[in-house]
């Protein structure tokens, strides 16, 4: 018997109904937090013991913060601990007949289970594209992308093939959402303003920074005039935007889009994309396009005590017929009113539905630059929008510890132009051996 086998998941019997969280994301730690403060055992669940602060991945990827400043311990974000336990677990399996989870090293009951397991990357079926290119959905994926462009200019210095040289300076990001958007931004101020100091015998000005959209524009859920700000700030940076084209295929050297264009890069990040991180166990008929279907209490579709929350919740309304928007805000917003209704159930109250505050959307585009939309049809773009950006996102970083070092590096970046953090900690290699192995023996689907 090893270690791994003797182990078992402990949680103390207890008076109290115990709510299962799976995911520990914006609406998962809402709902822990909100829960401590009443008559529950709460469980959380997660594969990882940190809450990270995912848009904010882009600017740990691009050197411009480190990991710890975007992250925090879970069992830390909860101050009364009490009624509170926090399990680093693999969920492989929910079972409904009998009201339990099965992860990694047994089973856990629960009285009430809420799925907050968020969302990961769509590659809409292309597996070579999956192979080779750089998602951003998770901190060890930013700091991937980091060593791999640090790694790249390392690398450029060394060949005197100017064609090899372009390929590993050239970085072609797909997907003109926000992220796409503000990864765009942030490496195309590497390249103006950092890496000519750090390589000044590379020529940067043959360095290509491509931005690729199938549709016909930038930021298709915010207004149009917000889409062509973006785009025109972007160009000021000397981004070459690609719009109404799609990626078919890339071997890890060539992009080839749908119209025959080719384009060179050894860096493919792939921001075009997210799908529900759905857990096996709950019938096909609760799920759609990769989300659980719930009504206005958050219940999913044939059950009264499974919830789900945040991205992997799918509730339509007239406004989004396809499900409210996959935001932080939305998530949050969720994760608060369960923690009250699951307390009103308790009380055998009933519940209040979900109504979905519009906060508004925003993105960065860079120094000085960004595009803010607000609830009544305000829109406001440049220098204001960015100061606007900046403080809304310290307001929703976890811990003054966070905000104070995310502030520091800011106003530091302002000021000298410099990204403190260009250091290659860990060399990042191509999963390509890996990739061989996963074909013989694929991951099962649903785990979380």
């Amino acid at each position: 018997m090893t270690l791994d086998d003797s182990l078992s998941i402990h949680v103390p019997k207890s008076d109290w109904p115990r709510v299962v969280i799976i995911g520990g994301g914006f609406a998962g730690l809402k709902l822990s937090r909100s829960l401590v403060r009443k008559k529950f055992q709460v469980v959380l669940i997660d594969k990882h013991n940190y809450h990270g602060f995912q848009p904010l991945l882009y600017q740990v990827a691009t050197a411009g913060l480190e990991p710890d400043s975007i992250v925090g311990p879970l069992r830390q974000h909860v101050e009364e601990r009490k009624n509170f336990y926090f399990r680093m677990l693999n969920v492989k399996q929910i079972l409904p007949e009998k009201k339990s989870v099965a992860t990694d090293v047994g089973e856990l009951e629960y009285d009430h289970l809420v799925i907050a397991t968020g969302s990961k990357s769509n590659f809409f079926g292309n597996k070579d594209i999956q192979r080779h290119s750089f998602p951003l959905k998770k901190v060890t994926e930013a700091l991937d992308l980091r060593s791999q462009l640090l790694q790249n200019f390392e690398k450029s210095v060394l060949t005197k093939d100017i064609r090899k040289r372009e390929a590993l300076m050239n970085v072609v990001i797909v997907g003109g959402g926000p992220t796409g958007v503000e990864l765009a931004g942030a490496i195309a101020e590497l390249r103006n303003h950092v890496l000519p100091q750090d390589y000044p015998e590379l020529n940067l000005k043959r360095m290509k920074i491509y931005l690729v959209e199938g549709a016909g524009r930038l930021l298709g859920a915010m207004s149009e005039s917000s889409g062509k700000n973006a785009q025109a700030y972007l160009e000021k940076f000397d981004v070459s935007i690609i719009l109404n084209k799609l990626v078919q295929t890339y071997d890890g050297e060539t992009v080839k889009l749908n119209d025959g264009t080719q384009l060179y890069t050894t860096t493919l990040i792939w921001a075009a994309g997210v799908m529900g991180n759905t857990v096996k166990g709950l019938p096909d008929e609760a799920v759609e396009r990769s989300r659980y279907l719930v009504n206005e209490y958050g219940q999913v579709k044939g059950y009264e005590d499974i919830f789900a929350v945040g991205d992997i919740a799918c509730l339509k309304t007239e406004e989004h017929p396809h499900g409210l928007p996959m935001l932080a805000p939305v998530a949050i917003q969720q994760g608060k009113l369960l923690a009250d209704n699951l307390e009103r159930l308790r009380e055998g109250k009933s519940m209040k539905p979900f109504k979905y505050l519009d906060k508004g959307t925003m993105a960065t585009v860079g120094r000085n630059k960004a595009v803010v939309e607000l609830p009544g049809g305000l829109r406001f773009g440049g220098f204001f929008a960015w100061i606007v950006w900046m403080f809304i996102h310290l307001l929703y970083i976890i811990g003054f510890r966070n905000k104070f070092i995310i502030f520091a590096n800011w106003f530091w970046n302002y000021v000298t132009y410099d990204r403190g953090n260009r250091v290659i900690i860990r060399t990042y290699k191509p999963k390509k051996n890996r990739d061989r192995k996963t074909e013989k023996n694929p991951p099962k689907d649903g785990e979380s």
